[in-house]
């Protein structure tokens, strides 16, 4: 499937149907912005929008299914730029298609970027940043840059109509049927983030999506031959694909021949493999790897210019009457389409006004009346129960009143307890794999990263999605949770085995540095609970977050539920931290912690307290939630005054000290876990009510 031969520097070669002079037009306008743009920055990718202008604007322009005047219409096609890169290829086309502004979730009558906008690539503040960036520049579906992540997300999307059409979808009431277009290049093949998305949407039978696959051989080192000679469209089939060719990127006939066989295949993904080179038109760089990620240069640009029969000195430059082109095709086909999309849903919200009521709750963000009202309260045990068992017990509490929420694990649910397991939640599968696409639980297979990116894709449908793994595996998920930050996706992380709690599965599964690393993501709010009811308050907490992801960190062990008629209500998770067990007067004594060592600094405190020490408890489930506290809270929770103060948590010690402070003590992990029994890991890296006894003492002796 693999063409080892690079195509001649020319427009088309023998045989190849070429663009009309009217498409021609428009292509080399995108070809000539792109470069142009990536000269005036001194930065980019000039070679792929060159290369790939033309399947661009033959997709935009004849076949996707698209409003510009309305980029949040639910029923558009979705256009997924995986290859985040060659981003001037998606700014030029938001330009010259006339795509509408959005802001605040509303449509304005303003373009979403003008010609300015275009000469500021890159620069700061820019609307046309050096990657494509979601909620910054209407028609950009989603964030991408990072290789394979777009591909994982359209996977997601595709997943998301599908649901969406089950749940939604009557008889002569066909709401959602939109299809899902993603551009992706070698690079994308090779990550294997794609990979795992690729074998997930060929397993569902997506046929709702399309991979258009851009393959022009180079890659920053050089031609792809020095890492990547595998047939990629054997491989395809392999997962289940509908795999086509196109041998020319500028053969318009053959590439909508393509786009039609792929419309029509419903039971099956399709990737369709475009040659193209790279730089094309270009005298010197096409086809070469100077032509990836580096200005063209004025000379060679003069030089493209030329072979485009393009005015040579008048950089951004456009044509009259170029944007009326698009305006005719593209323009003309989705107002007619969302229009009578539109007028369907008017008539369908009076036939369904239920199912209406709820698909405008899903659009807006909005949760439905009373989906908390199931949430159990845990009474007081001694032996309690682990963490993942009470969160899968609120979650089974709170899905059948947030009909829209649904999600899986890598193939862990049953130690991850994420499966919905109340009548009628299913499994989202294909009908021959004994499913139905309205299923709410989300079988992953062991694709962590995968996993993550698809739950974007979910998420950026506007379904709540939520997916989840042991937190050592949140390893293989930290581009994914990234992006749900820089997206501002509420996508729900659920991750089990929390701790060297894992005893006897040993250092490989028990996590050290993960926690740190997740807090450490701006705009992931992480909550650790340490009991039943905090797990409780935690997704009482999380479910209303509509503009962030949560990261929620559970135990394998059980954890004693505290009795709160004793200790403070779990109430107090939501301002992220709170005294838990307290003095009278000013506390000699701080005892902090997370989740299970919650118990742990619980049992020394009462030790302390009957030896007549002025001691606290503060539970700190959330350090993102308690430091957007105003800051007259936080220091009532931890009064500045107090300086002899003892954190303890099974992980890295770093980033206690802000909170322990110069004169403080941290019990927490320095080295990797060991295999053994819970109990004989507790004693031998020293978690243990003795242990910090012996801190605290230490400490009130100064």
């Amino acid at each position: 499937m693999r063409s080892m031969i690079t195509q001649p520097v020319r427009a088309f070669e023998g045989g190849a149907a070429g663009p009309s002079a009217e498409d021609l037009l428009c292509i080399d306008t995108i070809r000539t912005l792109s470069m142009d743009a990536v000269q005036k920055a001194n930065s980019g990718h000039p070679g792929t929008p060159m290369a790939m202008a033309a399947p661009a604007f033959a997709l935009w322009q004849n076949v996707l299914n698209y409003d510009p005047a309305d980029p949040l219409w639910p029923n558009r096609d979705r256009f997924v730029l995986s290859i985040g890169h060659a981003s001037m290829l998606i700014y030029s086309l938001i330009y010259l298609a006339g795509v509408r502004d959005v802001k605040h979730g509303k449509v304005l009558d303003a373009p979403a970027l003008t010609l300015e906008d275009l000469k500021q690539f890159r620069q700061l503040d820019s609307r046309t940043p050096g990657h494509p960036e979601y909620h910054h520049t209407a028609g950009v579906e989603t964030t991408t840059g990072p290789l394979g992540q777009g591909c994982g997300n359209s996977v997601g999307m595709a997943m998301a109509e599908k649901w969406l059409a089950t749940r939604f979808n009557k008889p002569g009431f066909d709401l959602f049927d939109y299809h899902v277009y993603t551009f992706c290049g070698d690079g994308d093949m090779m990550e294997g983030v794609a990979s795992e998305a690729a074998s997930t949407a060929g397993h569902l039978k997506l046929g709702n999506l399309t991979w258009i696959y851009d393959s022009n051989q180079i890659s920053i080192e050089g031609s792809t031959n020095i890492a990547f000679t595998e047939n990629v469209g054997k491989r395809f089939e392999g997962y289940g694909w509908h795999v086509l060719e196109v041998r020319n990127a500028n053969d318009q006939q053959a590439f909508l021949a393509a786009l039609a066989d792929a419309k029509a295949e419903t039971t099956r993904p399709t990737l369709i493999i475009v040659h193209s080179v790279i730089g094309f038109g270009a005298p010197k760089k096409a086809g070469t790897a100077s032509a990836h990620g580096e200005p063209l240069g004025d000379e060679e640009i003069r030089g493209a210019k030329k072979a485009y029969g393009w005015t040579e000195d008048e950089p951004f430059y456009v044509p009259p009457g170029v944007q009326a082109i698009f305006q005719k095709g593209l323009g003309a086909r989705g107002a007619e389409a969302s229009a009578q999309w539109k007028t369907l849903y008017a008539a369908y919200a009076k036939e369904y006004p239920d199912l209406a009521a709820e698909l405008d709750a899903i659009l807006s963000a909005r949760l439905p009346a009373g989906w908390d009202k199931d949430i159990p309260v845990y009474d007081a045990s001694a032996k309690g129960v682990a963490s993942r068992q009470s969160s899968g017990e609120v979650l089974n509490a709170i899905a059948p009143n947030l009909p829209w929420l649904i999600g899986g694990s890598a193939d862990l649910s049953p130690s991850t307890k994420t499966n919905l397991t109340f009548q009628g939640a299913g499994a989202f599968q294909p009908p021959e794999w004994n499913g139905t696409y309205g299923g709410r639980n989300l079988h992953f297979g062991v694709r962590e990263h995968a996993m993550g990116s698809i739950c974007n894709g979910i998420s950026l449908s506007g379904i709540r999605a939520y997916c989840s793994g042991f937190l050592i595996f949140s390893d293989y998920m930290k581009p994914p949770i990234r992006l749900s930050a820089l997206m501002n996706q509420p996508v729900v992380y659920i991750f089990t085995h929390d701790s060297i709690g894992v005893g006897e599965d040993g250092p490989t599964h028990q996590p050290i540095e993960q926690l740190v690393q997740l807090r450490a993501t701006p705009g992931v709010t992480t909550i650790r609970p340490a009991d039943a009811n905090e797990v409780a308050e935690a997704w009482r907490t999380l479910i209303p977050l509509t503009d962030c992801p949560s990261v929620l960190i559970l135990s394998r062990q059980n954890l004693p539920t505290l009795d709160r008629t004793v200790y403070a209500p779990a109430s107090g998770l939501a301002k992220g931290a709170y005294v838990l067990a307290d003095s009278d007067g000013t506390p000699d004594i701080i005892l902090m912690a997370t989740g299970s060592e919650v118990g742990l600094v619980v049992s020394a405190y009462e030790t302390l307290k009957a030896e007549g020490v002025k001691a606290r408890v503060v539970s700190m489930p959330s350090w993102d939630l308690f430091e957007a506290q105003p800051q007259d809270y936080r220091d009532s929770v931890l009064p500045p005054s107090v300086t002899a103060r003892v954190a303890v948590e099974m992980a890295s010690p770093i980033g206690w000290d802000r909170y322990v402070g110069l004169q403080g003590a941290i019990i927490a992990m320095h080295s990797f876990g060991a295999s053994a029994p819970l109990a004989a890991l507790l004693k031998k890296f020293g978690f243990t009510v003795d242990a910090v006894l012996a801190q605290a003492r230490a400490l009130l002796a100064k």
